[in-house]
């Protein structure tokens, strides 16, 4: 008996591989991404290790290393002179100050097969004072071949002479990159040692005995290999891919839970199915033990096919898009053969299906021999909870808010001034644990509420919409069980959401302390020439604003007599005008209001409040040598000062201290936008500059730019990863409402009979499935929010606590859209079932 039922029962499985697959849809979606993960950060790794070394492919020696001390000249000289060295070139980078801003010069040969850049103008430089830069310096230096400027770099401490003979192109261009050959690298700047050199052999010499007599030549310094380098310097970069890929990892990871929950709601919906034909089995004889063996054995093949259909379409998918992304002219590596890796994602499908379809099967097992007598073919599904269910969700539910009480008491205070985020974020992830699987416990009784109250605007539109409430509310553990994977990953998206724009908002204060503009403009520890500032104020049509301010180091804060802070040399104080710059909207204050500020009242930044001892409200004398001034606190910023200034004081304070009137710098925007509009207020700036000595032009919207950037794409990446378990959810949105059609088609025929039209039918079945969107998304955002705001709390980077109505509105559109998406196909299937069939059919 026990060989006939399992032989039955995976006989009739195999029979109907359509419903096998769609049982085990959301396993094979997650065989899929986990496959696919796999051959991605094979395919980022080799890429990497390929493409992203910067020493050239034909070195075959390196001699030089960051442990030791660097080679000198005359080394290089005795390395080229060794025989069997066809190559050897010197790299080394110095910084060069030039009247007009900053250049980073680097040896390269230019020609030949070591050289990294190619010329695209001009000519490259051969005499020591020439140099080749890229078309970004050239623009923002307003350098153009055939120019000449002055600068000092490296041991050279006069002004020497440099002349632009070439433009060239490099894989980066900064903005601020100069490139000439080693000689007259060295020579111009003065330099007695290098980084390091880099050896090419002459073309059928053993590289061996070469590296043996440049060993013998310059003892003590580290001989490596041109392979090991560029092994090194690819393993470096893709140590970053591995840690990136430990954080896809987890998501993927949740992404797979919230596959096993899908299909263990499928198979409860299948099984319910076939209660009738399971009732006959145990009346002619099987056992409970028998029919779960048998039920577990269907889940297991359900998972080896899910899996090895999910592994065959990662792999076609990972071996194909490199191909295509090559023949599109992008350096892409194709993947391994991770054979080991495709063999355990089918094996894990087939354990977790197998795991997912326990309870189900134990459920369905407990059918009684009398369900043999039913007339249908099907079982409504249980609308409670047991007794036990219900106290274990309850206390999961209670630990849950128990380890968010524990992670709210250890967040950082205010004056505190060490913080370590390890163990609340331990306990914060413990909460959200917690509270997800007991969700997944409470989901049927929560259900109730939540659809009262997100079903009332479809119940006063009608019948249809009546019925579509009560088609959810008729199963509501199904219901639960689908919503709660797509609450799942509604709860990850919007706190990436939430979290994102909060990080968002601290870079941007971040940025407006120190990039509040565009560019700055500095003396170097000394004044501005006046004519500086009044050219830069003149130049309306490239830049927007010109905002000059006066530094002073030594300022000290007095009580009476008595010095406040332990800082001997006094604090940073500024009288930069907030109210000119557009950033200043940015800032956030964690005391006090920045619009107070005014003479007699200053703004202090954190450290400097908590040094002094002074809060806002309090008056104390704001002294610069034998002069003091009295003032009054009436701001205190919650980090740092803009420019990183201690004291925000108003112009006439310091003019009573009798600070110089001469500007110690300006900060300035382009008027134009993109990077035209930054170059030509570049330009403007240099121009003002002309030739005064010791000042200097730092472009600030660089800086601001990459930090942009760099958020933008953290958010992306985990709005990505996170979007993995949606995916997961409306496919179980989908496969639901696929199998309720079969178990649900003589009332869909009662309804046609009855007058409903075939457009009727598919509107109600696709507003269903778009509910289990609508209930899902607002019992994610109702716990993502809050968990949200806890997570920014608990990393102790003081971002304000926000959230972007507009992002999560569309995130909860979507989600229903989705859903309801899914829920399409499966309606127009069942609105085509005639009438008459449909009356007839057999549940």
């Amino acid at each position: 008996m026990r060989a006939t039922v399992l032989r039955t029962q995976t006989t009739a499985a195999a029979r109907r591989p359509g419903r096998l697959i769609l049982t085990g849809l959301a396993i094979l979606v997650a065989s899929f991404v986990v496959f696919g993960t796999v051959l991605v950060q094979q395919i980022t790794e080799r890429t990497v290790r390929d493409n992203l070394s910067g020493t050239p492919a034909v070195t075959d020696l390196v001699i030089g290393s960051t442990d030791v001390p660097p080679p000198t000249v005359p080394d290089l000289q005795r390395i080229r002179a060794v025989p069997g060295v066809a190559d050897a070139v010197a790299r080394v980078s110095t910084g060069v100050s030039i009247g007009e801003g900053y250049l980073n010069l680097q040896s390269d040969p230019g020609t030949g097969p070591l050289t990294t850049v190619r010329v695209i103008e001009g000519s490259y430089p051969d005499q020591p004072g020439e140099i080749a830069i890229t078309p970004r310096t050239a623009e923002r230096l307003g350098l153009s071949v055939g120019t000449t400027t002055n600068g000092t770099g490296g041991e050279l401490i006069t002004p020497a002479a440099l002349t632009v003979t070439g433009l060239v192109d490099t894989d980066a261009d900064a903005g601020f990159d100069a490139y000439a050959p080693d000689s007259a690298v060295i020579t111009w700047a003065r330099l007695t040692t290098v980084e390091r050199v880099d050896v090419r052999v002459v073309p059928g010499t053993s590289t061996e005995a070469v590296r043996q007599r440049v060993t013998a030549t310059v003892a003590g310094q580290p001989i490596r290999s041109g392979a090991e380098v560029r092994q090194a310097e690819a393993n470096a970069a893709a140590e970053q891919v591995g840690k990136l890929f430990i954080l896809v990892g987890m998501f993927v990871s949740i992404a797979v839970v919230a596959a096993a929950l899908v299909v263990t709601s499928t198979f409860r919906i299948v099984f319910a199915q076939r209660m009738r034909q399971l009732a006959l089995l145990r009346a002619v004889g099987a056992s409970r033990g028998t029919l779960v063996r048998a039920l577990t054995a269907e889940g297991a093949l359900t998972g080896l096919v899910a899996g090895l259909l999910g592994v065959a379409g990662a792999f076609a998918v990972g071996y194909a898009m490199p191909a295509i992304l090559r023949a599109t002219g992008h350096a892409v590596s194709s993947p391994g053969l991770p054979v080991a890796a495709a063999v355990m994602v089918v094996i894990g499908a087939v354990v977790i299906t197998v795991l997912a379809v326990l309870a189900p099967a134990l459920s369905a097992a407990r059918v009684s021999p009398l369900e043999a007598l039913r007339t249908a073919s099907t079982t409504a599904g249980r609308r409670g909870i047991g007794a036990q269910r219900l106290v274990f969700g309850l206390l999961l539910a209670g630990g849950a808010i128990l380890a968010a009480l524990a992670t709210i008491s250890q967040l950082p205070k205010p004056e505190q001034s060490t913080y370590d985020p390890t163990m609340p974020l331990l306990l914060l992830v413990a909460s959200g644990t917690l509270a997800f699987f007991a969700l997944v416990s409470l989901g049927p009784l929560l259900l109730r509420p939540v659809l009262a109250v997100v079903g009332w605007p479809l119940r006063q539109l009608g019948p249809l919409g009546k019925m579509a409430v009560g088609g959810i509310g008729g199963a509501p553990r199904r219901a639960a069980a689908v919503s709660v994977v797509v609450a799942l990953g509604v709860t990850l998206i919007s706190g990436v959401v939430i979290g994102g724009a909060s990080l968002q908002i601290l870079a941007d204060r971040e940025m407006a302390l120190s990039a509040p503009t565009d560019f700055e403009v500095t003396s170097n520890g000394g004044t501005l020439p006046p004519a500086v500032v009044t050219r830069a104020e003149a130049a309306h049509g490239a830049l927007a604003r010109v905002v000059p301010y006066r530094t002073v180091d030594d300022a000290t804060l007095l009580r009476g007599a008595d010095k406040l802070g332990g800082v001997e040399s006094g604090y940073p104080t500024s009288d930069l005008d907030l109210a000119a710059l557009p950033s200043t909207g940015d800032l956030d204050v964690a005391q006090g209001s920045l619009g107070e500020r005014g003479p007699g009242r200053i703004v202090l930044n954190s450290w400097v409040a908590r040094d002094a001892g002074l809060r806002v409200g309090d008056t104390v004398s704001l002294a610069v040598a034998a002069r003091r001034v009295d003032v009054r606190v009436v701001a205190v910023l919650p980090g740092d000062g803009p420019l990183h200034a201690g004291i925000l004081a108003d112009p006439a304070d310091l003019d009573r201290l009798g600070v110089p009137a001469a500007y110690t710098g300006l900060l300035a925007d382009a008027a134009g936008t993109g990077e035209d509009g930054r170059t030509a207020g570049v330009r403007a700036l240099r121009q003002a500059i002309g030739g005064s000595e010791g000042v200097g032009l730092a472009v600030l919207a660089d800086e601001r730019d990459r930090n942009d950037a760099l958020v933008r794409t953290l958010v992306w990446i985990a709005v990505g990863l996170v979007s993995l378990t949606v995916l997961i959810a409306v496919v179980g949105v989908g496969s639901t409402t696929a199998l309720s059609v079969v178990e649900r088609v003589r009332e869909s025929g009662l309804l046609r009979a009855i007058g409903l039209s075939r457009t009727g039918l598919r509107t109600m079945l696709t507003v269903e499935s778009g509910l289990y969107g609508v209930i899902g998304a607002t019992i994610g955002l109702v716990l993502g929010i809050p968990y949200a705001w806890l997570a920014v709390q608990t990393l102790g980077i003081e971002a304000p606590l926000t959230a972007p109505l507009l992002p999560l509105a569309g995130l909860f559109v979507a989600l229903v859209v989705l859903t309801a998406l899914a829920g399409v196909l499966p309606a127009r299937r069942a609105s085509r079932v005639s009438p008459v069939v449909a009356l007839g059919a057999d549940g």
